[in-house]
């Protein structure tokens, strides 16, 4: 194998004489220098719990790639965390980080031209990120999501990140003391990893594995745990035998890939910015999905067969000893496409052969479903002509049609403090705009907002419509991902206060209900704002990045 890797270069030449001199240096024996050179992609970060736990399990990787017959090198990059890096510009940087640790990656693996890559995932968007970066390089990769953080106890209630999240909207209207969200906030996170629930990190874990691009029975998984040192271990052998056999993940990364992960998606209630991601990954991949349309399309054959926080009363180490997303592999095996491969170097028919010990309380049959509709659909009409994403698993089904007057606002920090005051009231739709990658630039965040409405008691009384950013722990009537976006253009941009926005979920609409003229005059004359950015990477980002529709990946907006 060793003359067929593109990390040996030719003997006498400049950059062989170079690197073997630093290794040399290094202290890396030569007789190492012509194995398989594999990076272990490490997200490691003093700021956040997400990350708090990488370091050792990069050097357990490390290791294990030694022990399997490679020369392992530890590649640091970004770390953004979604409830540390969001504090700065209302959260503007958050979307943006996904796509440049995507560039991060992409310039010290194909700078130092490396064989593979093992990429240790933990937050919202480490693992599309990673996901990104492995099906645009194509060079053998194994993703490992890094596990789920616990909760804890606060005077007799279980109380998590969520609790806390939706907590400050209980804060606000004076339902709660100061006092006692301090107390939340000593006891939510016990231990390392990303937020309880099925939130956006849980979620893209998930994802990873429907995908193929994570091993077998490996999410969720609880972060520290002794079984997660196995998974990486498990990963350091495996890859040296993806990259003997030239196993890419464009192989894996298929049409019927992701056809799989959105029925796994749709039926467990995956966090709504999965529609995004995935719509990224496939970008980067390669494809022509219209991901939009296939979420549409999966969303009308299946229902939903898992309850896990924030869609139900399971928590996510429930769902993790009842088989995680492996027995929801199972439980939909005949509506899969088995045939696809995946990074164990087996097809999935092949991983499915195993038998799976499911516990059908908390993940049910097909047959015998907790809804008998998806977790997530997507949305349509004269606001959203291009979609928008609905998770239903997260509203009361008594709330099927919702019509009421716009309350419009700009600025998630406005529509808060109209909250508190008692302006928002049962009845609203608020539309939260201008906040989508371009409009921000970079996402700004809506789920603020949402987590706080939820907190004051009206998240199934006021309805949320926006271009901004939802969290995978937001519940109510929220219609996400809007459109076009606001900024693009979008119809979200014409609705004006007081105008009504009718909501049915039944026929998945979202309309204006204005007149057929009104509505043309409006977009007719509508145009968007002048500003004047700063010379910083929010502005290359919103020079660059391409609509939502396509993944917010980079690109030319024509």
């Amino acid at each position: 194998m060793k003359n067929n890797l593109r990390s040996n270069f030719e003997e006498g030449s400049t950059r062989w004489a170079v690197r073997r001199a630093q290794w040399i240096a290094m202290g890396i024996n030569e007789a190492d220098f012509h194995k398989p050179k594999i990076a272990i992609i490490n997200s490691s970060s003093g700021l956040s719990v997400c990350y708090q736990h990488l370091d050792a399990f990069s050097k357990l990787a490390q290791e294990a790639v030694r022990e399997a017959g490679g020369l392992a090198f530890e590649v640091n990059t970004i770390a953004p965390s979604d409830f540390v890096t969001s504090a700065g510009k209302k959260a503007r940087y958050l979307m943006p980080t996904r796509d440049l640790m995507v560039n991060d990656i992409e310039v010290m693996i194909e700078g130092a031209v490396l064989d593979g890559m093992i990429l240790l995932s933990s937050c919202d968007k480490t693992t599309p990120a990673h996901l990104m970066a492995a099906a645009r390089l194509n060079i053998p990769s194994i993703v490992v999501p890094c596990g789920y953080q616990l909760g804890g106890a606060c005077n007799g209630r279980n109380v998590d990140i969520e609790e806390v999240y939706k907590g400050v909207g209980t804060l606000l209207t004076g339902k709660m003391t100061l006092d006692e969200m301090k107390d939340w906030t000593r006891c939510a996170i016990k231990g390392p990893g990303v937020c309880a629930g099925l939130a956006t990190a849980n979620s893209m874990h998930c994802m990873a594995e429907a995908l193929g691009m994570a091993l077998p029975q490996t999410t969720p998984v609880r972060a520290g745990s002794e079984r997660l040192k196995e998974i990486v271990r498990s990963a350091g052998f495996k890859i040296l035998e993806l990259v003997e056999q030239n196993v890419c993940p464009r192989d894996i990364l298929t049409k019927e890939a992701f056809e799989n992960a959105v029925r796994v998606a749709v039926s467990i209630g995956c966090s709504v910015n999965t529609v995004r991601h995935l719509t990224a990954i496939s970008v980067e991949a390669g494809l022509d999905i219209d991901m939009i349309k296939m979420f549409e399309d999966e969303s009308l054959k299946l229902s939903q067969i898992t309850q896990i926080r924030p869609n139900g009363p399971d928590r996510i180490e429930d769902f993790d000893k009842a088989g995680g997303t492996n027995a929801v592999l199972h439980q939909l095996k005949t509506l899969l496409n088995t045939a696809v491969l995946t990074v164990e170097n087996k097809t999935l028919a092949a991983v499915l052969e195993r038998p799976a010990e499911i516990d059908e309380a908390i993940i049910h049959t097909m047959q015998n479903p907790f809804r008998k509709e998806p977790g997530l659909a997507i949305i349509r009409g004269s606001i959203a002509p291009s979609g928008a994403i609905v998770k239903l698993s997260g509203i009361d089904v008594a709330n099927r049609i919702f019509s009421g007057p716009a309350k419009v606002y700009e600025d998630e920090d406005l529509a808060m403090q109209e909250l508190a005051k008692g302006n928002i009231i049962k009845g609203d739709i608020v539309v939260l705009r201008m906040m989508g990658p371009v409009g921000g630039p970079g996402t700004v965040f809506a789920c603020s907002f949402m987590a706080a409405l939820s907190g004051a008691g009206l998240a199934d009384t006021v309805a949320v419509v926006t271009d901004g950013e939802l969290s995978g722990l937001n519940k109510g009537i929220t219609i996400g991902q809007v459109m076009p976006e606001a900024a693009c253009g979008g119809p979200l941009a014409i609705i004006e206060n007081g105008d009504t926005v009718l909501i049915d979920l039944d026929k998945r609409k979202i309309d204006l209900l204005i007149s057929e003229e009104e509505f043309s005059n409006r977009m007719n004359n509508w145009k968007p704002k002048a500003r004047k950015l700063e010379n910083n990477w929010l502005k290359f980002y919103a020079d660059n990045v391409m609509p939502i529709e396509r993944g917010a990946v980079f690109g030319r907006r024509d």
